[in-house]
């Protein structure tokens, strides 16, 4: 496929309209991921109206809040949404010990506990799902590193399409969307908690007001990304 093109014919498509051009392009191998995080069932929704029982990856750490089940557990039941859920190869519990990470409230080594635990299981899960197309929600207003990413892009550490229909999004296109079909946010939202992973407070952290809503992802680390939404190779995850 040529992805210029794509992305010119597109340029004037709403997300819905991409999500849609995406169930008809693909079809069953046409899968999404969820973090299941604040502002997740925006792309639930539209994904499984456009393609009703797509599969919706799901990556368990190991160190995600209880809510976030929780979450996954409303949107699952309400959307009959069909979840993939991926888990770490570890004990999540025996690998802070063999990491010497003793405090399970922080991350000394960050990069490395994205890389085993949140990485390896996505990574594991596009090589057995081997999809042609995969639906990501993120946005450029979310991080420095989104703001250059096209809607469409080759993916070629997963060998697929990767493809963002909310890649232009403002934060207030979002709150409308929500509104408009009465979509709920994840619990924590109502906490400070606007961008929501795993549980140590060096990974996800309240924000105060007046912060960027991102600004409590791996605060202080230098850090903006998991790593998942990476498309080419990602050296620094072979830990």
């Amino acid at each position: 496929m040529d992805v210029e093109l794509i992305n010119q014919e597109l340029a004037s498509a709403s997300a819905e309209q991409i999500v849609v051009w995406s169930a008809g392009q693909f079809g069953k191998n046409l899968v999404m991921s969820s973090s299941f995080g604040a502002e997740s069932a925006v792309l639930l929704h539209m994904a499984n109206q456009a393609l009703p029982g797509i599969r919706v990856i799901m990556v368990d750490t190991g160190y995600l809040f209880p809510q976030t089940w929780e979450f996954m557990e409303q949107l699952r039941q309400r959307m009959d949404l069909n979840v993939w859920i991926y888990r770490t190869k570890n004990d999540p519990v025996v690998w802070l010990g063999q990491n010497q990470e003793h405090d399970p409230t922080q991350r000394r080594d960050i990069e490395r506990c994205c890389a085993i635990n949140k990485n390896e299981p996505f990574e594991r899960a596009m090589k057995q799902l081997a999809p042609a197309g995969w639906l990501r929600g993120i946005r450029r207003q979310q991080a420095q590193t989104r703001q250059d990413r096209q809607v469409v892009e080759w993916a070629a550490r997963y060998q697929c399409l990767a493809i963002s229909p909310l890649l232009g999004w403002t934060g207030k296109q979002v709150h409308e969307y929500m509104q408009k079909y009465q979509l709920p946010y994840h619990p924590l939202r109502e906490k400070g908690y606007l961008s929501i992973g795993c549980n140590p407070l060096s990974c996800t952290r309240p924000i105060a007001p007046g912060e960027d809503p991102r600004a409590g992802r791996w605060s202080g680390a230098g850090k903006v990304e998991c790593g998942i939404n990476l498309t080419n190779s990602l050296d620094s995850a072979r830990l």
